[in-house]
């Protein structure tokens, strides 16, 4: 497809791509697309737009301090759209987004099961105009099974796909219990493999000339990311625990307490280990057989961690990152977000940017963490205002005269 000349160059230059997603999962494909070049045409209701638009406060707020109508949660996962407003239930909505299917590579939408087939806008439909079409679904529980009705939310997914029976402290200890994490990861992570998706199909249509239709769950997707943990109960035939912040498979890598607040060790081998030892002043427990080994100091972890606890309370956390960094034991502190945006690695690595919006003058949004050697990504399109390119999509993409243009927001249809 031939995308918008204005657009920058990425990777992702010359793609089209059809967001007709709301909230987090789908839009953060949309994002993440746009940042790689990709033209990306954000579909919203007319007049209230995504409803992440409404979830704040925070709101961005205008050049004169007052706030707008744009929370910062959206403002997370919209970065380089277009906003098309349009009412795909009315039949001049739906044939529009058949006009723009037949002009996109891409097109991600999180329907309940069925919702779109109702208005002529399933794959089956838009494959038929554009077998080239790269058709993207993201439900709570995928287009086949037993739950495929049912509505899936990320809170709920975390609990049904098994991260909040590993998340949060021991059930024995004070405040134990279930822990979802504190950002929507079922959603994020649904994102990132439906990105992976999408792009493989790409690079797949070079050589076959063909689209194809991706389904994909945000439960498969919990599921599937749980990595080590799942391979701890399928090969190991227990499941998991809840282990606060101390790690299953590798001893010392956990918290600890220090005179000041809090410091992570993480070790990885057995020579970190004996390293931290020698420079917490206990030169004994690294040569301690109960703790030579990992797996000695798993069977041992109790005695282990008493050993170190007592010793590691003795300096602050930054004594401790000073003294272990010198003798390469991993090791850092528990930053808040505004510790986070002052560290200076993270300044370095640019990941705090400044976009320019329209009505705000600027706002701060945090960088894409790929780094590109040629193709870097610029950050010169801000998450869009509701409806803000209709006139332009419709005009420059689709030739509406400015009378049909007119027609159609007179009817409600922008």
């Amino acid at each position: 497809m031939s995308a918008d000349p204005s657009v920058r160059q990425g990777p992702l230059t010359g793609i089209r791509v059809l967001d007709m997603s709301r909230i987090l999962a789908g839009p953060w494909v949309g994002q993440l697309l746009a940042d790689l070049g990709a033209e990306v045409i954000k579909i919203e209701r007319p007049g209230k737009g995504d409803d992440t638009r409404a979830w704040g406060p925070p709101f961005v707020k205008d050049r004169e301090g007052h706030d707008t109508t744009d929370a910062a949660y959206f403002m997370c996962a919209n970065r380089g759209k277009k906003s098309l407003t349009l009412d795909i239930a009315k039949p001049e909505g739906q044939n529009i987004i058949r006009e723009l299917a037949q002009q996109s590579d891409v097109l991600i939408e999180n329907y309940k099961v069925g919702d779109l087939k109702r208005y002529g806008l399933d794959y089956d439909t838009l494959s038929a105009l554009n077998p080239r079409l790269i058709y993207c679904s993201i439900t709570g529980f995928g287009q086949t099974g037993p739950y495929r009705d049912r509505a899936g939310y990320d809170f709920m997914i975390q609990g049904m796909g098994g991260i909040m029976s590993i998340t949060g402290e021991r059930d024995d200890q004070p405040g134990g219990g279930p822990q979802k994490v504190g950002v929507a990861i079922a959603d994020l992570m649904t994102g990132m493999y439906s990105t992976v998706g999408i792009v493989s199909a790409l690079h797949e249509r070079n050589s076959s000339g063909k689209g194809q239709y991706i389904d994909m769950a945000l439960l498969d997707t919990q599921v599937a990311w749980l990595a080590n943990q799942n391979a701890n109960y399928l090969i190991g035939g227990e499941p998991p625990k809840r282990m606060g912040n101390a790690h299953p498979n590798v001893m010392p890598y956990q918290t600890f307490r220090t005179a000041d607040g809090d410091i992570i060790i993480a070790t990885g081998n057995d020579g970190q280990y004996q390293r931290l030892c020698v420079a917490a002043g206990i030169p004994d427990a690294a040569t301690d057989p109960r703790f030579a080994s990992n797996a000695l100091r798993i069977a041992n972890r109790g005695a282990c961690t008493a050993l170190l606890a007592a010793e590691l309370q003795k300096k602050t956390t930054a004594e401790w990152v000073a003294l272990l960094e010198t003798v390469g034991v991993p090791c850092g502190p528990i930053n808040r977000l505004d510790d986070v945006y002052r560290d200076p690695q993270v300044r370095h690595r640019g990941m705090k940017i400044e976009v320019p919006h329209p009505v705000a003058g600027s706002v701060a949004l945090t960088a894409n963490p790929i780094k590109f050697s040629r193709t870097p990504i610029h950050y010169d399109r801000p998450p869009p205002l509701v409806g803000e390119h209709a006139e332009a999509v419709l005009r420059d993409l689709l030739g509406k005269s400015d009378a049909e243009i007119t027609a159609l927001r007179q009817q409600k249809i922008i």
